[in-house]
């Protein structure tokens, strides 16, 4: 499909700039942990996913530059808090170790289940950008399902703390499938997966693993996109710091 409607076109840009927020800002909390994770092997782990998050981020950037002529570096840099468009989710502090694996398990899911619908997609460029991150989000997915195994079966204080992380995370994860305004368009196209249908087998899929670690889901309402925390500002504030201080600079 290559002509595109002012309303589908539209929709792609929403969504695009949801996926790259998401991920530019939790790739931020992951490098958070660099020379601070519990084992040297885990240090290096993560930091490859947060730089992969990075990566998926510029990517959707990248793409929506396409479409509208936006500056990537402008998009990540240059905007506060009130534009940002990604769930509270990902805004939220790194918390425990366990708080981070099961936020990143959370998302994984989430987003590997987007993408693999996504390959489907009647737009060819996002098609192929879906396929290509998908091959690194599988072992994310992978990768973080075995410590929330390994943390919920451990010791009766990492069972403990992973047990409170679901508790916090799980409404903040539900708000990854609240609908966005703006993308029934693309979604009536093909262009873009229906987040009801991605929520229909994420539900599932979480669920089942997290009873065989014996934890529960807790009935919870979604905290819906849009809907940001003071954490946003102090985050951006970190990350957005040295570009503030040069913004003489044009290229990053």
């Amino acid at each position: 499909m290559t002509d595109l409607t002012s309303e589908q076109t539209q929709a792609l840009i929403l969504r695009l700039t949801v996926l790259a927020d998401d991920e530019l800002l939790l790739s931020h909390r992951d490098a958070e942990w660099t020379g601070h994770a519990p084992i040297l092997e885990e240090d290096i782990a993560l930091a490859n996913i947060a730089q992969d998050e990075l990566g998926h981020a510029m990517g959707w950037l990248d793409l929506r530059k396409t479409l509208d002529g936006s500056d990537p570096d402008g998009l990540a840099f240059r905007r506060g808090p009130d534009e940002f468009r990604n769930s509270a989710l990902t805004e939220l502090p790194k918390g425990d170790w366990a708080f981070t694996m099961v936020r990143q398990y959370l998302f994984d899911a989430y987003e590997a289940l987007w993408q693999d619908a996504a390959k489907a997609s009647t737009h060819t460029p996002l098609a192929q950008a879906a396929a290509l991150a998908l091959r690194e989000e599988r072992f994310h997915l992978q990768h973080t399902a075995a410590w929330v195994e390994r943390l919920a079966l451990g010791t009766p204080e990492s069972e403990r703390r992973t047990r409170a992380a679901l508790q916090a995370v799980w409404p903040y994860a539900l708000g990854l499938f609240e609908p966005l305004e703006g993308e029934q368009a693309g979604i009536e196209a093909g262009l873009l997966p229906d987040p009801t249908q991605i929520k229909a087998r994420w539900l599932p899929l979480v669920t089942a693993h997290l009873t065989r670690c014996g934890l529960t889901p807790p009935g919870a309402e979604p905290v819906a996109r849009g809907t940001h925390t003071e954490h946003l500002a102090l985050l951006l504030a970190e990350f957005q710091g040295v570009n503030r201080q040069y913004a003489e600079m044009t290229a990053w």
